[in-house]
């Protein structure tokens, strides 16, 4: 994927902000769920705290939740969208907590091997994770091709957590790689095929 040896490129991605549907601990990706108060007060306070990396180029996985949070931290109301890059699709599990899920049989089958175990009407984590590294490889060939070097990406937890354990193979699992809500990280692309990363 990486073959330049005088072109630098950076990539920050971003988890959006909190929602409701986060403060009740819902299952929830595909839904297209707003920002809540709490999250967009908490996004503001954020801004002004955090120096935020700059961009020539905005992406967002094109729900309501990534499109709020980059017009909160960016202002901008032009962007692309990539929506291999949404949260993972918990089909029949989508809006329902643990305590409603239980009990399900469905539900006790997927998380006995959650990674291979595909949801009923969703996606297994297997599945999830090879579309979140081919939106992510769309974006970075695009971007490679038009020369942009600073990529802003406003997306989620899971899609974060995804590309940073397919491009670092540190002693980290899924869950140590999880951004705050308005956190993430920028992977840095150098010149012969170094890469590394700095927490936002």
């Amino acid at each position: 994927m990486w073959n330049s040896n005088d072109f630098e490129i950076k990539f920050h991605i971003i988890r959006h902000g909190k929602t409701k549907a986060n403060e009740k601990k819902l299952y929830y990706g595909f839904s297209d769920i707003s920002l809540s108060e709490n999250g967009k007060n908490e996004l503001l306070l954020l801004k002004n705290k955090i120096n935020y990396p700059k961009g020539n180029l905005f992406i967002t996985s094109g729900l309501k939740r990534t499109n709020q949070t980059l017009y909160i931290l960016y202002n901008k109301k032009n962007f692309l969208i990539n929506e291999n890059l949404k949260e993972m699709n918990f089909g029949d599990f989508e809006l329902k907590s643990y305590e409603q899920l239980k009990n399900n049989l469905s539900y006790i089958k997927w998380i006995k091997d959650i990674e291979k175990n595909p949801i009923p009407n969703g996606e297994s984590k297997i599945q999830f994770q090879k579309r979140v590294i081919i939106g992510f490889n769309e974006i970075f060939e695009y971007s490679y091709k038009n020369l942009l070097k600073n990529i802003v990406i406003i997306s989620h937890g899971g899609v974060i957590s995804s590309i940073m354990q397919y491009f670092f193979k540190e002693n980290k699992n899924f869950y140590d790689w999880l951004p705050c809500y308005g956190r993430g990280y920028s992977i840095i692309f150098k010149k012969s095929n170094n890469i590394y990363y700095k927490k936002i």
